[in-house]
């Protein structure tokens, strides 16, 4: 496994929990920042794990209304929470970050959801994102 492809799982990881615990994005990376401190072995996932979370940090309202945009008549908050982290990283990919191929982005969002989420995650998370893809 690469270590962007880490790099996506930890962030997804700090996605993930801010969401479910009603956290403040900032204060889990806060916490991750802490923890990775600790960790000198995992450096290297943890630098584009936290560019990461910078990003949909910086541009979370955006993002969402990518998603919300191209989700087709799924909302936001109906999401599985592990599809909607993965769908704000591979946006935030897609549209601000110039060194990820667009398919890469896809194939390592649509990956994840394919190991972690629903059945379905991997189609809806591709559709969604393609579609993002293709109007910017």
């Amino acid at each position: 496994m690469s270590s962007r492809t880490k790099a996506r799982k930890r962030a997804l990881d700090i996605l993930f929990s801010a969401d479910v615990r009603g956290d403040a994005l900032a204060v889990a990376l806060a916490a991750e920042a802490k923890r990775a401190a600790s960790e000198p072995e995992r450096e290297a996932s943890w630098l584009y794990a936290r560019e990461i979370v910078d990003g949909v940090i910086d541009h979370g309202d955006e993002i969402d209304e990518q998603i919300t945009t191209h989700s087709r008549d799924w909302k936001l908050d109906r999401m599985p929470t592990v599809d909607r982290s993965l769908l704000r990283i591979g946006t935030w990919e897609l549209l601000w970050n110039d060194e990820v191929p667009t398919a890469v982005a896809i194939d390592e969002a649509v990956e994840l959801a394919k190991d972690l989420s629903t059945d379905e995650s991997g189609a809806f998370v591709h559709g969604v994102l393609a579609r993002i893809a293709r109007s910017n």
